[in-house]
């Protein structure tokens, strides 16, 4: 069993009202009543709502806990009377009978984390760098990575059915130019000489072609140093890219 939680926060519903449970996640707000704290606790899965009772021991446990602290929450699963539609876990809150806090946050944080703000466009992007452990917890962000690993799973499930083999080529090779400049990385073990990182795998593709190989693919990773372009983004060329790869490899024999 995870000692940290038996459920995520995304999980509970109104079936689970009575047990007793253990989630663990990031403090996403803090409403204080008085005598009830309020605490909406998330993780990857969601948003689930804890409430805090006039309680000396947690008081005291809690008292230091700000925004993003990382914490885990035991307590009975309960049905709340004034429900939220908007989660789907909006039909039930958690009455806390204990809390550990596994990782303290700065009172102040260098930017907001889910909140309504831009953060792309409003918080500096050598802020964001610096602090990308907290950048990444943005909801917006943090779905982007999500989706960009079901696409490649839907990716790779479709050509598996069509009896293709991914291969994998060199990260680091040989400068060929091809119009745009290389992005050069020095040699350790050869001083004074660089390898180049691929602007395209289309060399080693070709050595698969004579080389036997009936149906390959890679979803390859391909450095420039030039602008991007607009209409390089996956939004747009993603399905037309998808397409060449099985046409252009059926062609080949």
């Amino acid at each position: 069993m995870n000692e940290y939680r038996t459920h995520n926060c995304g999980e509970l519903r109104i079936k689970n009202v009575g047990e007793t449970v253990r989630l663990a996640g990031w403090v996403q707000r803090i409403r204080n009543l008085g005598k009830m704290k309020f605490i909406d606790l998330r993780d990857e899965f969601g948003i689930t709502q804890i409430i805090i009772s006039d309680d000396e021991k947690m008081e005291e446990k809690i008292k230091d806990l700000t925004t993003e602290c990382s914490v885990s929450f035991t307590g009975t699963v309960s049905e709340r009377s004034n429900k939220n539609s908007d989660i789907p876990t909006g039909d039930i809150e958690i009455i806390a009978t204990d809390v550990r806090v596994l990782g303290k946050c700065k009172n102040v944080l260098p930017f907001e984390i889910n909140q309504k703000q831009d953060v792309e466009n409003q918080v500096r992007e050598d802020l964001r760098l610096e602090y990308r452990f907290l950048d990444l917890r943005n909801d917006k962000i943090h779905k982007n990575i999500l989706l960009r690993s079901k696409i490649l799973k839907t990716m790779r499930d479709e050509m598996d059915r069509e009896g293709f083999t991914e291969i994998q080529t060199p990260i680091l090779a040989n400068s060929s130019p091809e119009g745009a400049r290389d992005f050069l990385v020095p040699s350790r073990l050869h001083p004074g000489e660089f390898y180049a990182l691929p602007q395209a795998p289309q060399q080693f593709k070709q050595l698969l072609m004579i080389s036997g190989f009936n149906k390959y693919y890679q979803i390859a990773p391909c450095f420039r140093d030039e602008d991007p372009r607009a209409d390089r983004s996956p939004r747009r060329v993603l399905s037309i890219r998808f397409r060449n790869v099985l046409c252009n490899t059926r062609r080949c024999f």
